[in-house]
């Protein structure tokens, strides 16, 4: 019988600004190394298969599901997890979008909530006014079994309306429009 051998090597990633090394197998996902390594929880491991974002992280800015994403693909990259967010631009310790999701009911179980806040932030980060059609299509790749998604896009929407009135941009969301 052929034995399978592991091959390790050592991984240097950053994420949310700080330097984590360690010595992985070449098949380590970026949830594992995040979660494990990491030691930082609050990306979730949901279906393991790309299917329902709960382990949306931003990789260089952009949303990837870190289940179906190597460790090895991050490597001189900038990884942000929900952990990352705190305290950047929001009152509380929150980011702005993780306040409004406390203040606009966009949050039960939790356990989507996490993906749903780094799809937000990344979209935000491309348009500063966002409609609605293009926040549901920003997060369609998240699932979420509890909130029926209304007041997600209603918390997504008051983080623009609250952006746009901390820029002086007037009545803000152009969903009420």
């Amino acid at each position: 019988m052929e034995r399978l051998v592991t091959r390790m090597r050592e991984l240097i990633l950053h994420i949310n600004g700080k330097k984590y090394a360690s010595l992985i197998a070449d098949h380590t996902t970026l949830l594992e190394f995040i979660r494990e390594e990491g030691g930082l929880t609050g990306t979730k491991r949901g279906c393991d298969s790309g299917h329902c974002g709960s382990c949306t992280v931003l990789l260089e800015g952009r949303p990837v599901y870190s289940c179906i994403t190597l460790a090895v693909q991050a490597e001189g990259k900038q990884v942000t997890t929900i952990e990352g967010l705190s305290g950047e631009g929001g009152t509380d310790g929150l980011h702005q979008i993780q306040k409004a999701f406390i203040d606009h009911y966009g949050i039960q179980c939790g356990f989507c909530t996490p993906g749903m806040i780094l799809s937000a932030k990344a979209l935000l980060e491309e348009k500063s006014e966002p409609t609605p059609e293009e926040i549901r299509e920003a997060i369609s790749g998240n699932l979420c079994r509890c909130t029926g998604y209304t007041n997600i896009v209603r918390s997504i929407e008051a983080a623009v309306k609250e952006r746009l009135a901390a820029k002086g941009g007037g009545e803000g969301c152009p969903c009420k429009r």
